[in-house]
């Protein structure tokens, strides 16, 4: 080993055992404006943005109604309270990634979209509240139907 820690090569021997420093990544391309989506995409994260309001709001009405009622289980209803705060994340998230067109957006809101259809139904259908139930539904149907037109799914295989 040559004076200074280097090898004849000009390494150091840190680089030798712990890998050179990193090379400058290549600049990254310019973004694409929110205009790029196309309008189908737009209404579908309008609509998922609606259901993640909407499911914000059912998670206060059960909060309301677990604080100041008398429930089985205050854990329990806590609980089901943060679960619903969480569906109410993935909604937004999932309404943010659709306005951008993002990749990873739309699988995540289909999977969304089936668990409030089947909500929606047993709510309408089973629990007899039609008047709760069919406008999850439609709204359900909706985003689906927006995000199998032709131009959302061209949208997607671009990226």
């Amino acid at each position: 080993m040559a004076a200074g820690g280097q090898d004849p090569g000009g390494r150091r021997w840190t680089e030798r055992l712990l890998g050179g420093t990193a090379r400058e990544s290549a600049p990254r391309p310019a973004r694409a404006p929110a205009d790029a989506a196309p309008r189908a995409v737009r209404l579908a994260a309008l609509l998922v943005g609606l259901e993640a309001a909407a499911t914000l709001v059912v998670a206060g009405v059960v909060l309301w109604l677990t604080l100041t009622g008398d429930p089985d289980s205050v854990g329990r209803a806590l609980a089901e309270v943060v679960y619903v705060l969480l569906g109410a994340g993935a909604l937004a998230a999932g309404a943010g990634g659709l306005r951008r067109v993002a990749g990873w957006a739309r699988g995540p809101v289909v999977v969304l979209q089936v668990l409030l259809g089947a909500l929606g139904y047993v709510t309408a259908f089973e629990a007899d509240r039609p008047l709760l139930g069919l406008p999850v539904l439609a709204c359900v149907a909706g985003v689906c139907w927006f995000l199998a037109t032709p131009e959302a799914r061209l949208a997607y295989s671009d990226r």
